[in-house]
């Protein structure tokens, strides 16, 4: 057993510090500033790699694995955590889901050029009233007519939707046979009776955006069904699952910024002639710190070394998602302790931290539906209790009784 980092590991960890360093921290409080989506950001990224580190090459990936991925994505949050929502959209949840379900037309046509971020992706899941119940919420419906599926309904929370040129969205071909009804479909965002609308989110800023999507007899290429008519749950739940390797990889991330600028801090700032460093308060919240983020990365480095043999790894990714979301928003309120007033002010990512924390805590799996899952699995329920919960917990997210976000 190896918990060291290989060389290529930690030759990429510091490959990406310096590309972050030089094309992202220069530039990125002025996209902040200006409202405007950081797409050429996003296409350096895409450029470097970074997006397809999981997808063969053939379609543009680099084949680095999954572990590889988790450090890349930890990396880019930590210096901003908006750009982690990319790791999903241009990788996981997105692409990957193509990947593994598409046909050779629809993975040639659509994979490449999202994980170059040519072209920007969108997962489409959630509804009002869904919440973490996404298959029992689901009111969407895609009627087959002629060589056309028309969808009518409507999404929300769903990232980048404003900006997406193309996504995988789930309707129900089937409204009578719960989420056995439902499929999954590749949709382009240019075409007509699509429609999306940045929702406002209070402390998330306003330059990467999660929207509300409206489909108004919407009409695809039948072609476009990402797999067979009534897989979308089975697909959902696959994309899912793959999405919650990224979304603790940020939490870590942003875990890891709160600590490096507390450290950084608790050496500088002064009171009563000492270093606050010195204060045995302040060392208990950085040795916690500490303690817990080291903790939550060995989990999520052990589900993706068991992606990269090939394994869905299920059970170690609730582990991994739970426990990173918990250590995230504990680093991010000692942070805040740390800092005190200066935690507000802009010249600290503070608030930033504690905001992007607090989001990603509920999404792709919320806290309490990780814990019914692993008390399950942990007691040794059934299989049928088992899918009988899955079914139920949609395990998307949880924003709160009215609805979710797919992060």
């Amino acid at each position: 057993m190896n918990f060291s980092l290989s060389e290529e590991n930690i030759a990429i960890q510091k490959s990406v510090r310096a590309f972050a360093n030089k094309e992202i921290i220069p530039v990125i409080q002025e996209y902040e500033k200006e409202r405007k989506f950081p797409r050429d950001i996003l296409r350096k990224m895409g450029n470097q790699g970074y997006f397809g580190t999981t997808f063969p090459e053939f379609v543009g990936g680099t084949e680095l694995g999954f572990v590889n991925l988790a450090i890349i994505c930890e990396e880019i949050s930590k210096v901003h955590p908006a750009l982690g929502y990319a790791f999903n959209m241009q990788s996981m949840t997105c692409p990957f889901t193509i990947l593994n379900w598409g046909t050779d037309s629809q993975i040639e046509k659509y994979v490449p050029d999202l994980i170059a971020a040519n072209k920007i992706g969108m997962f489409a899941l959630t509804e009002s009233g869904g919440g973490s119940d996404a298959a029992g919420a689901m009111k969407t419906v895609a009627e087959l007519k002629g060589d056309e599926y028309v969808l009518n309904g409507s999404k929300v929370f769903i990232t980048f939707a404003n900006e997406a040129d193309y996504g995988v969205l789930f309707a129900k071909t089937d409204p009578s046979a719960g989420h056995r009804g439902i499929s999954a479909f590749i949709v382009e965002t240019d075409l007509p009776g699509f429609e999306a609308n940045p929702i406002e989110m209070s402390g998330l800023g306003y330059m990467m955006r999660s929207c509300e999507v409206f489909l108004d007899n919407y009409r695809i290429p039948k072609e476009n069904l990402l797999g067979r008519e009534g897989e979308g749950f089975k697909i959902a739940m696959n994309a899912l699952d793959y999405g919650r390797l990224t979304v603790p990889s940020r939490l870590i991330g942003i875990a890891q910024g709160c600590l490096e600028h507390s450290i950084e801090y608790a050496n500088n700032r002064v009171l009563k002639g000492n270093s606050i460093g010195n204060y045995q308060m302040i060392q208990h919240l950085i040795a916690d710190m500490t303690v817990e983020i080291e903790a939550a990365r060995m989990l999520v480095y052990k589900s993706a070394y068991l992606k990269d043999k090939g394994e869905t790894a299920s059970r170690e990714s609730a582990h991994s998602k739970y426990f990173a979301s918990t250590t995230a928003t504990k680093a991010s309120r000692a942070a805040y302790e740390i800092f005190g007033g200066y935690a507000l002010t802009d010249e600290y990512p503070i608030m930033k931290y504690i905001n992007y924390a607090n989001m990603l805590h509920l999404g792709e799996g919320a806290p309490n539906v990780q814990r019914v899952l692993i008390a399950e699995d942990a007691l040794g329920m059934k299989d049928a209790n088992r899918h009988k919960i899955r079914r139920r917990f949609s395990l998307n997210s949880d924003l709160n009784e009215k609805g979710g976000i797919n992060v």
